[in-house]
Parts: structure tokens; sequence; C-alpha cells
């Protein structure tokens, strides 16, 4: 388990996390989620031991995770940390730069380990390409491959799709987090993007001014949100008087109801329109399945779960 007890750290004179506690079980997948600035990443490098506490302890298992002022080397060694730039070999192949940390005694072992990841990430048809000539979103999927590749107890991913094109991101998140789930390794990412974890996190941390607001499972989060930052990560949501929080999957256009509008622009969204409106002088939005145009009058039902 991950025990992370009262932690605190600042840059000079700012403090960008105060008081940070959360556990996190063996196998166990969380998303740490928040506005830019908001210590996202700055959280998995104290995880990893890249910087020392100002207060505050981190333990995994019974072993302390301490800072550069103790260890020369950055990192426990069960523990494997993919930041936001790349530290591959460009002069040297795909298969290469995965298998680089992996035993040359059993070199069948290997060959076959190295297989196995080329397909978690995708990459086989590029095995034996020179990595200076792969894409950025090839480079990321290079370094996911080689952060696994000794099937470390606990991963730290900082945006670990966001160099990926959309052609390939939904079947890498599925194959990762699947060949992660199924060897139990502990993973936690930092990410912008609702659809790198929504899906495959047990639990979601969302940071906001250096604190802890919400640690809970996703589809609490989703359907309970506490504020408007946290309803802001799932899409396009509303405020509605006397209604709170409203989705814009959860307006639906009726025939008749109390609630009138105004339809101010239809925006296609592929599988539905956003619809803007304009409801007792402020702006909505609601999915629906036909183009509207500029100025009908509507009536608005709310379908929360």
């Amino acid at each position: 388990m991950l025990q992370v007890k009262n932690i605190s750290f600042g840059y000079k004179n700012k403090l960008v996390l105060s008081n940070i506690s959360f556990n996190v079980k063996k196998g166990e997948h969380i998303s740490i989620i928040g506005e830019s600035g908001s210590g996202k990443s700055t959280l998995l490098k104290l995880l990893y031991g890249t910087y020392d506490l100002l207060e505050g302890h981190i333990f995994w298992n019974n072993e302390k995770i301490l800072g550069p002022k103790y260890n020369l080397i950055v990192g426990p060694e069960f523990m494997k940390y993919v930041s936001q730039e790349f530290d591959l070999m460009p002069f040297t192949s795909v298969s290469e730069n995965i298998g680089a940390f992996l035993s040359n005694f059993f070199p069948e072992e290997k060959q076959e380990r190295i297989f196995e990841l080329l397909d978690v990430v995708e990459l086989k048809p590029h095995a034996q390409t020179k990595v200076k000539e792969l894409s950025g979103g090839q480079k990321q999927r290079v370094a996911l491959a080689r952060a696994i590749a000794k099937q470390p107890e606990i991963l730290l991913l900082d945006e670990p799709f966001s160099h990926i094109d959309n052609f390939k991101k939904q079947s890498l998140r599925r194959s990762l987090f699947k060949y992660l789930k199924d060897k139990k390794i502990t993973c936690i990412v930092a990410t912008h993007d609702k659809d790198d974890v929504l899906s495959y996190s047990d639990k979601m941390i969302v940071l906001n001014d250096a604190k802890i607001i919400a640690n809970n499972s996703p589809k609490e989060l989703y359907n309970h949100p506490e504020n408007k930052l946290i309803a802001s990560f799932f899409g396009e949501f509303n405020e509605i008087e006397n209604h709170g929080i409203v989705y814009a999957n959860q307006l639906k256009i009726v025939k008749n109801s109390r609630l009138k509008a105004v339809v101010k622009q239809s925006y296609y969204n592929g599988n539905c329109y956003l619809i803007e409106a304009e409801l007792n002088g402020k702006s909505i939005f609601i999915e629906h399945d036909k183009h509207l145009k500029k100025n009908k009058k509507i009536s608005i039902s709310i379908t929360k779960n």
C-alpha cells in the first residue's frame, strides 16, 4: 500500500501542496486531476522522491520514500515514473529502448518480453525503427513500454497520452490499463483529460488551492459533483437555479415545461448537437439529436440520475 501522510511542498515562497493525505492499495488505479498549476505533476515527483518534502511522510508498504537529500539516485527500484519528457535513446531501435534494462542472461525470455510490450503499446510494426525517426506519440508509447518492462510495483504517469493522436488513444488506453490491472501494478495518473482515466480509475483525487478537495470514485464524483471545478472535468455543465449543477446531457427538450429558453446556437458534436440557449438571461448547454434554428423557443426538462 502507498501511504501519503500530511505532506506539504513549495517552491521558494509559494506553497504548492499543503497537508496532502491519501492511501492507494496494491493494484489500485488512481487519477489526479485539477487545473494547470494545481500541483498534479509536483505530487507525482514527490511520490517518486524527486524533491524533499517540507512536511509529512510517504511510504510504500513499510519502505519510506525519501528525496535527493538521502539518495544519490532519484526514484526507488520498485517504482517507475513516466514524465512528459521522454528519456529515450534516439539512435537505437524501439526494441532496444524497451529492453534496455532487461537482463541479457536470458536472451530468449528478454525477446519474448519485448514482443509482449510492443503488443501492449501497439508498436510491433516499428520494432526495428530508430527512436529518432518516430513521432512524438510513438516516442511516448516507447517510454510507457520501457517503464513497465521490469514490471514495477507502482507506476506514475504524467499526462501519459498527451502526444498520442486520437486514432490510437482509445485502443492504447484499453490495452495499457488492462495490462496493468492483470499484472496488479498500482498506477497513479496525473491528467487533464477525463478520457484518460474515467473508465479506468478506481478513485479520482481532485487538487485545488494546494489541497485535496475530493477523493472518490469517478461515478460518485460525476453523479454528485460538489462544485463547478469537479463538474467541468466531466464535460459541459450548467448551473440552474433551484437545480444546482446539471450536465448538458441531463437536459432534454420537451413539448412543454416550466423551464423556457431561446436557442442561440447549435454546434455539431458528431453523435449529437450541443445547443446553446438562453435561460433567465444566462447561457445553458443542452445535448440534442437535431440542429435547432436560432431564436427558436424551447421547453426543457431535467433528468438527473
